[in-house]
């Protein structure tokens, strides 16, 4: 193993361990703040304890998502330190305003929510969350807008061998990252919903808390269909906007070593030779990448060995075909994900319009294990974008083989990649033990925690009734 072979290891295991956290904290918080809101309008105390709940599980969630996060800095830092000289000028901005003012918006106003129940007034309580919220959804937005630039760098101008940036908004209305922004937003928001509606799924099962899992679960599956429907959506965008910035990526992910021809087919599946560049036992599905490409059923896709020419007539003499099996079949696994979560939300829906839902004890099993699936999708959608993307770091300017330090030994990559690997898993371990102990406690331990508050008497130094036992 080389040098560089470990540092994309790293990279690729700490993105991905850092990713399970992030879309799950966007989704699930968004769910809460729309629970509270339901809450404050009904005035129904059951949507009250809903926020609680599941507004617990989003904390925890969020704190070993900081962890994972901060780990990965550092080795960004370590490892990729010729890319980061490149790119530090034109990333420097976006990432600052992501710390200081998604991040700060996140924090300053999660403390504001756990300590202001029954204090702030519902309303200004109510807009605490919802600002957790939209600093989430701040923060993905300002690293989208540094990987957008990765996928198709705008802005800029090299100057001493540098990417400076020369044009702030440009970078903010880069086509990529409109289409790239939506899709992971309706990823997250299906992560949230399918997490809520997998633990629901559990409890019912278990004839535990009927009523509100119940509508925990109900509320899940709208969500889940609505966020489903968008992926798939602004999926297709994506795919239309790589005809333009990426075709290469395209081709890749359909196995396309040759033109495809009008109309072009989309390959379901194939038995791929990357030796021999070309593939055997082929499903097609006519006219279907024609219109994944173009929104309409007709019109051909250049294939990896036509751009290749094109590349090397462009760039210079290399091998800018990426790792095609990767691609083709993480595009596959992400599809296959989201079609079949669309699937499931739609059963959910039906099935609780029917008030069958309890007694499909098949179905509630089947949605303990979707649980995973938008994991399973959105590992597979980010694997698909940066493999992809091969074997440039930002695309027509710098190589993943130049982005690495120069001074970081394959001993200290090693070192970092154990260590990584052994504090992830303690974080995995310590989460899902909070987790379970959380979700077996259930909603009611909310509820003894609201009566036993208003018998205790408080020590909090800001409540009214604690002023005056301390006087």
């Amino acid at each position: 193993m080389s040098e560089l072979f470990l540092a994309r290891f790293q990279f690729a295991s700490t993105t991905l361990f850092h990713f399970i956290f992030v879309p799950m904290s966007i989704g699930l918080v968004f769910i809460v703040a729309l629970m509270q809101t339901l809450y404050v309008v009904k005035k129904k105390d059951i949507y009250k304890k809903m926020a609680k709940f599941w507004g617990h599980l989003f904390l925890l969630n969020f704190a070993v998502g900081v962890v994972t996060g901060i780990l990965q800095e550092f080795q960004f830092g370590m490892n990729w330190s010729d890319y980061s000289r490149f790119v530090g000028d034109v990333f420097g901005a976006p990432l600052a305003i992501e710390a200081l003012l998604a991040f700060f918006l996140e924090s300053t106003f999660i403390g504001l929510w756990i300590f202001g129940w029954d204090r702030l007034p519902k309303k200004i309580h109510l807009l605490c969350i919802w600002l957790v919220s939209l600093g989430t959804i701040f923060s993905a937005f300002w690293i989208l807008l540094a990987n957008s630039f990765m996928q198709e760098p705008v802005g800029f101008a090299i100057k001493n061998g540098r990417a400076e940036m020369n044009d702030f908004g440009a970078l903010v209305t880069n086509p990529q990252l409109w289409v790239e922004f939506p899709h992971v937003l309706f990823g997250a928001l299906a992560t949230g919903a399918f997490f809520i509606a997998g633990v629901s799924a559990y409890k019912m099962i278990k004839k535990q808390e009927i009523t509100f899992f119940k509508k925990s679960f109900q509320i899940a599956m709208v969500l889940a269909l609505i966020s489903g429907l968008g992926v798939a959506f602004s999926g297709h965008d994506q795919a239309k906007h790589l005809m333009k910035s990426q075709p290469m990526k395209m081709a890749a992910s359909e196995a396309l070593w040759k033109d495809s021809g009008d109309p072009a087919a989309w390959t379901l599946f194939a038995n791929i030779d990357t030796d021999k560049k070309e593939n055997s036992a082929e499903i097609n599905i006519p006219f279907a990448l024609s219109y994944l490409a173009y929104s309409k059923f007709s019109g051909d896709v250049p294939g990896m060995l036509t751009l290749q020419k094109e590349y090397e007539a462009k760039y210079g003499p290399g091998d800018y075909i990426p790792p095609v099996k990767t691609t083709f079949w993480s595009f596959r696994i992400m599809v296959g994900a989201g079609m079949l979560m669309i699937f499931a939300s739609m059963i959910g829906l039906y099935l609780s319009f029917r008030k069958k839902l309890e007694t499909n004890k098949w179905f509630l099993r089947f949605m303990v294990g979707m649980i995973t699936f938008p994991f399973i999708a959105n590992s597979a959608g980010w694997i698909m974008t940066e493999i992809g993307r091969q074997p440039w770091t930002v695309f027509g300017m710098m190589t993943t083989a130049q982005s690495i330090s120069p001074n970081v030994s394959y001993g200290m990559l090693l070192f970092s990649v154990i260590s990584f690997t052994a504090m992830y898993l303690i974080l995995a371990i310590l989460l899902a033990y909070l987790f379970i102990r959380e979700i077996k406690k259930g909603a009611h331990s909310e509820e003894d925690t609201d009566q036993k508050d208003e018998t205790d008497l408080s020590t909090d130094p800001f409540d009214g009734g604690a002023y005056h036992g301390i006087s």
